[in-house]
């Protein structure tokens, strides 16, 4: 067994991952799972969440899988209840659920495509931190939240306009966020991957003109994992970033640090 498997950092608490049902959702539930956390894993396809949560369990742990739809604020309400039913609290809930969308230039862009990428990784988000934040306020508890934005909220890529505003916008509601709920004690944080290998990504990935700029200019020279992402969410949830809020971090091993490229 491993040091990061010893540490119950998480004992007691309960956390929410949306999208938890494969990629980096999976690898963050299954970490806070062996590390004591009740884990409520939510997304759209059952099959996944529900092999998850089984695996959660099979360790030891506590899981529920909670198909949801964060696009349907209804949804998202009925998970939060449904947490709170089982478990009893909330302390912690990364907001991991999004869409890639289609990457065309702007002007070949729907409106239907830009409407879907907004309901969902930014209003999906919305309605997730609008139920997480009164289910904490209500029961006094010092919360933690992640949320899931893009290294494209800091660089930019042709074929990304709808993607990188609905990343951007997050990072600017996350900041204000975090000063409405700090002195609740909640911290709010975001996460930014750059090019990691998930099955949303893997269409991307396997056209090799496209992957290799992606590590030929990636200062660590290979593509991310899910876990490396995984273990950056454990960080901001847990005590050791007690003193870290409204931040987005980039997990992209150095890819969009500017500067001259060989």
């Amino acid at each position: 067994m491993g040091k990061a498997e010893e540490i119950k950092r998480f004992e007691g608490r309960t956390a929410i991952v949306t999208g938890g049902g494969t990629g980096m959702g999976r690898a963050a539930a299954l970490r806070l799972g062996r590390e004591g956390a009740n884990v409520v894993i939510a997304g759209r396809r059952m099959k996944e969440l529900q092999e998850v949560s089984d695996e959660i369990v099979s360790l030891g742990g506590r899981a529920l899988a909670v198909p949801t739809d964060v696009a349907d604020p209804r949804q998202v309400a009925a998970l939060i209840n449904r947490t709170l039913d089982v478990f009893g609290s909330l302390d912690m809930a990364w907001n991991n659920a999004g869409v890639l969308g289609t990457f065309s230039p702007i002007h070949e862009l729907s409106f239907d495509d830009f409407d879907t990428l907004m309901s969902i990784n930014l209003r999906g988000v919305f309605a997730c931190l609008k139920y997480e934040i009164a289910a904490m306020l209500e029961r006094g508890i010092r919360g933690s939240i992640v949320n899931t934005s893009s290294w494209t909220a800091h660089g930019a890529m042709p074929g990304t306009s709808g993607y990188a505003a609905s990343k951007g916008a997050l990072d600017a509601m996350m900041r204000t966020v975090a000063l409405e709920v700090g002195p609740s004690n909640i911290r709010v944080n975001n996460v930014s991957p750059g090019m990691i290998a998930t099955p949303m990504s893997q269409e991307v990935l396997s056209d090799e003109t496209t992957a290799h700029p992606f590590v030929k200019h990636t200062p660590l020279q290979r593509v991310g994992q899910s876990e490396d992402v995984a273990d950056a969410v454990l960080w901001l949830l847990s005590d050791d970033a007690r003193f870290i809020t409204g931040q987005s971090i980039l997990v992209d091993g150095g890819y969009t640090i500017g500067g001259l490229r060989p």
